[in-house]
């Protein structure tokens, strides 16, 4: 009989610290950091009780706690677990693209011109300081987003989303919804990130831009209406002050995405 470590082993252990390893670098930063490395502390707590001292009391308890754990471990960490999966699902590999053409998921497009027509107003509100909000669907439906606010089903225009968000315009407060090379709707009222290591000269458009980026695969335009900063939000993630260039950049990300 054979006796020691597998070579399938050793694929288990770097799988599993691979894992690991990239968990932590997604919660580092984050509020739930802290909490992360705690249960990675505890688990090699009761494997070494468990397995390697074999204390039978002891790791009985720890047992239950384990068991009981993973669901406590669901609901603490719901938002992060939302968000690795919407990551895994999103078109960035092989397998998803497939996925979603087999489901025929829905499948945002933008053109150049579309692509232009939001980069010039963008820069345009950061030059006069108009605050701005403006949401791209990914793969992800915002239909009930687009529900909560005033509906207009129009082109993608320049004029038309500096006047949408225009100080004394009706709709300026909220979110604009831009779907399928459409405006779709203006004043859509976001869920705001309940994260507590936002920097505080954020306002609220860029927490509502982080709270609908966590909870879906969208993208999120910001035109700080205090700085004039434009900024850009994904996955949770938020980068400000970025340049007309960098802007449209990341627009091109979604027609080469559906290339």
């Amino acid at each position: 009989m054979r006796f020691g470590p597998r070579f399938i082993d050793y694929i288990d252990i770097i799988v599993v610290a691979c894992i690991l390893y990239r968990l932590y670098k997604d919660l580092k930063g984050t509020s739930a950091n802290r909490l992360f490395v705690g249960v990675l502390f505890f688990i090699t707590v009761w494997l070494v009780v468990s397995f390697v001292f074999q204390m039978q009391l002891l790791g009985a308890i720890m047992d239950q706690i384990v068991n009981v754990g993973v669901i406590a471990l669901i609901v603490l960490f719901q938002d992060e677990i939302r968000q690795f999966f919407t990551k895994l699902g999103s078109r960035q590999n092989f397998f998803s693209r497939f996925l979603t053409r087999v489901l025929n998921f829905n499948e945002q497009k933008i053109e150049n011109d579309d692509i232009m027509q939001i980069v010039i107003a963008c820069k345009n509100m950061a030059r006069n300081k108009v605050g701005a909000l403006i949401v791209i669907p990914h793969n992800i439906d915002l239909r009930y987003i687009e529900d909560t606010g005033e509906r207009i089903d129009a082109k993608i225009s320049e004029r038309l989303i500096e006047n949408i968000f225009f100080k004394n315009s009706p709709l300026h407060d909220g979110a604009m919804l831009i779907s399928n090379g459409r405006i779709k709707a203006a004043s859509c009222i976001l869920p705001v990130t309940h994260k507590t290591d936002v920097d505080p000269d954020l306002g609220l458009r860029h927490r509502a831009a982080l709270g609908i980026t966590e909870k879906s695969d969208a993208w999120a335009i910001v035109v700080s209406e205090e700085t004039g900063r434009i900024s850009w939000s994904e996955f949770g993630n938020i980068e400000t002050g970025i340049s007309q260039e960098k802007l449209e950049q990341y627009l091109s990300k979604l027609k080469k995405s559906n290339d």
